[in-house]
């Protein structure tokens, strides 16, 4: 039988390539970003470690959502994304 090919993509906090599923996808769609808890928003999507906010921090130290969607990112926004982080981490 054929092997079922796992799905990777890297974290844009500490770089480092992950299987899909320990990742979480901030999804950017007509200039707004929201955390995509299934994975099939609609717009351009960037991968965060789950539980890790080392990489969030990381993340935004290096400005990475900005770059990442080629767009300024307000504070306002990068509060809103970084405490629904937070909440998903504590299984609220």
């Amino acid at each position: 039988m054929k092997e079922k090919k796992i799905p990777m993509r890297r974290c844009i906090g500490c770089m480092q390539s992950r299987e899909k599923q320990q990742l979480i996808r901030i999804a950017g769609y007509e200039g707004v970003l929201t955390v995509d808890v299934s994975g099939r928003a609609k717009g351009r999507g960037v991968y965060l470690c789950r539980d890790n906010p080392d990489c969030w921090q990381q993340a935004q130290k290096r400005r990475a959502l900005e770059r990442s969607f080629h767009m300024p990112v307000t504070e306002q926004m990068k509060e809103e994304i970084f405490m629904r982080l937070e909440e998903l981490a504590h299984g609220k």
